[in-house]
């Protein structure tokens, strides 16, 4: 006898609720594509001194963050897109923030100089890597999460300090160089461990 499921008594496949599962995978992009479109409102509040309405949307920014991470994890919706929008969501909210509070002179011009170079120089040898030696899939290091991490804190701080404060000084200080030291390491272990990569696959080709 074979025991081997009987599909003839399985219940026929719903279309509808199949229809309905590819398009829920699409539910963390498009959550993406919402915090994409929160970082207008929230840099015009800036700029406008309304700095509690600002920092309200970035709470929403960042738990729309989490549950599109979520979402993707749980149910395994993970796709390239995603992989693309998601850290574009935050890194487009984090510079333009800066930029903001830059021109309010809350962050110095200086500190706002280091990030955008230290963004440009990983996204040009991003281009240049895949010019030259084609597709590949980039980890963030522990010290660059550091530094995302650490401008999240300083940005919240600075619009923290407006409507709540004023904090010690020398906390805002604190900050800012913990900021810039790991901006400045996270760009140089980069370029130092993706210069090792193209040299070793220079030598060995066809590793």
């Amino acid at each position: 006898m074979s025991n081997r499921p009987d599909r003839s008594c399985s219940p026929p496949e719903n279309p509808l609720w199949r229809q309905l599962s590819l398009k829920a995978r699409h539910l963390p992009n498009i959550i993406s594509m919402a915090r994409i479109a929160l970082v207008w409102p929230i840099i015009s509040l800036i700029l406008e001194h309304r700095f509690a309405a600002a920092l309200g949307l970035m709470i929403l920014a960042g738990l729309s963050d989490a549950l599109d991470g979520w979402l993707a994890r749980h149910y395994h919706w993970q796709s390239r897109l995603g992989s693309l929008l998601d850290p574009a969501a935050d890194k487009i909210l984090l510079i333009t923030g800066y930029l903001a509070l830059t021109g309010l002179s809350l962050i110095p011009l200086w500190l706002t100089v280091t990030i955008v170079l230290r963004d440009g120089v990983i996204l040009a040898g991003a281009g240049v890597w895949y010019r030259l030696m084609g597709s590949f899939e980039g980890q963030p290091l522990k010290i660059s999460k550091l530094n995302t991490f650490l401008q999240l804190i300083l940005l919240i701080t600075c619009i923290l300090n407006q409507v709540a404060g004023p904090f010690p000084p020398l906390l805002i200080t604190v900050l800012i160089g913990l900021v810039f030291i790991t901006t400045v390491a996270s760009g140089c272990a980069y370029v130092l461990i993706w210069g090792d990569k193209y040299a070793r696959a220079r030598q060995h080709p066809g590793s």
